[in-house]
C-alpha cells in the first residue's frame, strides 16, 4: 500500500493546499496561529483539488470573530447552482484566549495578521497564520546581507574541506 504523500510545513499535515510565500518577504513573522476555516462544501472539494490563492489576503477580528477576507476560491465545475463566492469573507475558527491575545498584539503599531498557508489536516481545512509586522527598506537590506553572509560562510567551508594543508 502506497503512503500517504506529506508536504513540507507543519507537522500532521495532510495535504498542502496554497502557501504565501511573500508574507515572508514582506513582514517579519512574529508569531504562528493555527485556526479552522468555516467552508461551503464546494468551497471543501476546490480546496482539495489544490485550488487555491492567499496572494492579498489578510485576517482580522471583528466583534469577538475572526475573519479571513480576500482569499480566492475558485468555483467548483461539478457544484453548479449551489457553487460559491470565490473572494467571500470567511470565519476562522480559535479559542477566544488566542483571538484576545491577537487583538493586544493587533492593537501595537505596525502588526497584522497574514494568512501563510492553507491545509488540511484530520480532513479538517486549517490556515496557519502569522502575526507580523511589515518590513522596511533597510530591513529588507539586513535580510539580505545575513543571506549573502551566510553563504559566503558556507562557500568558505566547501573550499576549506579539500585543502588539508600540505605545507
Amino acid at each position: 500500500m502506497a503512503k500517504k504523500r506529506v508536504d513540507k510545513g507543519v507537522p500532521g499535515m495532510e495535504l498542502l493546499v496554497c502557501r504565501n510565500p511573500k508574507a515572508a518577504q514582506r513582514y517579519e513573522i512574529e508569531e504562528r496561529i493555527e485556526a479552522g476555516m468555516v467552508l461551503k462544501g464546494s468551497e471543501v472539494k476546490s480546496l482539495r483539488h489544490r485550488r487555491g490563492d492567499l496572494d492579498g489576503s489578510y485576517a482580522a477580528i471583528a466583534g469577538n470573530e475572526l475573519y479571513l477576507h480576500k482569499m480566492h476560491i475558485p468555483p467548483y465545475e461539478q457544484a453548479g447552482a449551489f457553487g460559491h463566492e470565490p473572494r467571500r469573507s470567511r470565519k476562522l475558527l480559535a479559542h477566544r484566549r488566542e483571538i484576545e491575545r491577537m487583538r493586544g498584539r493587533l492593537s501595537t503599531r505596525g502588526f497584522t495578521l497574514v494568512p501563510l498557508q492553507v491545509y488540511f489536516r484530520n480532513g479538517v481545512a486549517k490556515v496557519q497564520l502569522g502575526l507580523g509586522r511589515g518590513k522596511r527598506l533597510g530591513d529588507d537590506r539586513e535580510s539580505v546581507r545575513r543571506k549573502q553572509d551566510l553563504r559566503d560562510a558556507r562557500d568558505a567551508m566547501r573550499r576549506g574541506k579539500g585543502h588539508r594543508g600540505k605545507a
